[in-house]
């Protein structure tokens, strides 16, 4: 069995994008970039490090215990039915005219 020409060749890039997948270098800047400029406010510009830590509240921690059982709810003031739509006047409905 005879393969394909740009059979090899798609293998061979197949594989040369996987290589590439797993490459891992420090972050840097490339020659003649700058870093972004301070933020208003701020008289220093923060370090590529410092713009990487996430800050703590992006990541809050649980504050609420999971519940590990099923339990009563407890009476909700807020929690009304809808409103009813306003039912016509059977008076006024069988005269035709408004009040």
């Amino acid at each position: 069995m005879k393969k394909a020409p740009g059979y090899s060749v798609g293998v061979v890039l197949v594989l040369l994008s996987l290589a590439a997948c797993g490459q891992k270098s420090a972050l840097g800047l490339k020659p003649g970039q700058q870093m972004p400029p301070a933020p208003y406010g701020r008289a220093d510009k923060p370090a590529a490090s410092e713009l990487l830590t996430t800050p703590t509240i992006a990541i809050p921690e649980r504050s609420v215990e999971l519940r590990t059982r099923s339990e009563e709810r407890q009476d909700d003031p807020f929690d009304l039915p809808p409103p009813e739509a306003p039912q016509p006047d059977p008076t006024t409905a069988a005269s035709g005219q408004p009040e």
